[in-house]
């Protein structure tokens, strides 16, 4: 079987933020994954990860106003400067947390699509090379425009595109399998075709967005053919619980639903 994150951010919603550590180690879990530590001291994460013997996956650059409806700022050229002290806080975060994964929600454009594409590629470069330097990984995750409208990137070829124009080794896909089912299907077959490309995984089943068995999505299958193909990296559980999170996790075990 793979290598399970619990997503933070999404499980374990009737605790407490700082509780879900503890919750996901007893678990089972031995990574975990959120979107953003940033409202956190870096030493108190630090703490929690240590305390329940858990390693950090990766975080999500910092995206402007979540609340007001930003889903990142890459793709607007008014803000740069802010995007680059983003680039600088993650990575004092990822100093202290130890994840060598960065992710960068791109966001919604502002501008003509001209600008817009200079503007990321310029900010994807600049992320990049800051955290080569520490020998991290930045990885670039489409969405889906459905829970997402007016997001920048859907599909898996326009990010690799993407991820090609910007030229540095360290960019990778992080390749969602809630997200693609949505936008395009045929999750063995990319999976197969661009494993080399992928460095984080995520899942959820659909419809929904719940655990895996829910829905249509064949995780089992899924989860052999990333074992038959080598896959090393971690996948992450980034689902809404229909039900209390720890009742939800028989997937992870092999349970039949």
């Amino acid at each position: 079987m793979p290598k399970f994150a619990a997503n933070l951010t999404m499980l374990y919603p009737e605790l407490d933020f700082l509780e879900r550590f503890q919750a996901a180690a007893q678990d089972g879990f031995k990574y975990v994954e959120y979107m953003f530590p940033y409202p956190y001291d870096a030493q108190e994460l630090k703490a929690r990860l240590d305390s329940n013997g858990l390693t950090q996956v990766l975080f999500n650059l910092p995206a402007g106003d979540w609340p007001g409806g930003d889903r990142g700022i890459a793709v607007q050229p008014g803000r740069q400067d802010e995007f680059r002290a983003g680039v600088v806080q993650a990575l004092a975060y990822a100093d202290v947390l130890g994840n060598t994964l960065i992710n960068v929600l791109v966001g919604k454009p502002d501008t003509d699509e001209a600008t817009t594409r200079k503007t990321l590629v310029g900010n994807l470069q600049y992320a990049a090379d800051n955290l080569a330097e520490r020998g991290l990984t930045l990885i670039v995750e489409p969405l889906n425009p459905y829970d997402v409208p007016g997001f920048y990137l859907y599909g898996t070829q326009n990010t690799l595109d993407l991820i090609h124009e910007a030229g540095r080794d360290n960019i990778k896909l992080q390749y969602d399998f809630y997200h693609m089912q949505r936008v395009e299907g045929r999750l063995t077959e990319t999976v197969r075709a661009h494993l080399h490309d992928i460095a984080h995984i995520q899942l959820a089943d659909v419809p929904g967005r719940h655990q895996p068995g829910t829905g249509e999505i064949n995780f089992p299958f899924l989860f052999a053919e990333l074992d038959r193909l080598g896959y090393s990296g971690y996948v992450g559980a980034e689902y809404i619980p229909d039900g209390k999170t720890s009742d939800t996790l028989g997937w992870m075990k092999g349970e039949k639903p």
